[in-house]
């Protein structure tokens, strides 16, 4: 189940992901197990992370992007070229705290 954001949390998010570099790097070999581990685990550990992607193909682009976000329950906050910002709430230690819808 991913997160449904208002619009006014989805600008809260972009802005406070404007200064963040892209953790992670999705590679040649596409979405495997362990790229969509290390997304899941930097989201509990963050929860708003940038994600580069390297497709030159924009459907290849945008569905992988998706499936990423699908695979993690995260929420997709933009996706700008090949970056995407995805945002999803800690489990443990909740960092971000959203504005209200």
């Amino acid at each position: 189940m991913t997160i449904a954001l208002t619009a006014s949390q989805n600008r809260f998010l972009r802005g406070q992901a404007h200064g963040l570099k892209a953790m992670l790097q999705v590679g040649g070999k596409g979405l495997t197990d362990a790229v969509v581990a290390e997304v899941d685990a930097a989201l509990e550990h963050h929860e708003l992370i940038k994600v580069k992607v390297a497709s030159e193909d924009r459907e290849a682009r945008d569905a992988m992007i998706g499936d990423l976000a699908k695979r993690t329950e995260a929420a997709l906050v933009q996706r700008i070229g090949h970056v995407a910002i995805l945002y999803r709430p800690s489990k443990d230690h909740r960092q971000i705290v959203l504005p209200r819808a």
